[in-house]
């Protein structure tokens, strides 16, 4: 399986690590090192999120407010949504056919 990256998400994710290493050095890195460490488990078990549509299930990270937001088709594991909990709730829904 490989991953994919929303263009979307993919600044989602730049912009929240600039936001962390501006509030403690080195924090950003720790936040992209948090992803990492979940995008993994997801490449090891895309079936472990909740189910939010047909194709779509959400992963909450646990050492940083946000979710991801992710589908797992055919040998593909695609990030639609670096989601910070307190944004709009579906926010990122017209990225994705639901």
């Amino acid at each position: 399986m490989r991953l994919e990256f929303h263009p979307e998400a993919e600044l989602e994710l730049i912009a929240a690590a600039v936001y962390y290493d501006k509030q403690v050095l080195g924090l950003g890195e720790r936040f992209e090192s948090e992803i990492r460490y979940a995008t993994d488990l997801l490449l090891d078990q895309p079936e472990i999120g909740t189910f939010i549509g047909p194709y779509i299930r959400k992963f909450i990270l646990t050492r940083f407010p946000f979710t991801l937001y992710y589908s797992a088709v055919s040998d593909v594991l695609r990030i639609e949504a670096v989601a910070h909990q307190s944004r709009r709730p579906g926010y990122w829904r017209a990225r994705v056919e639901c």
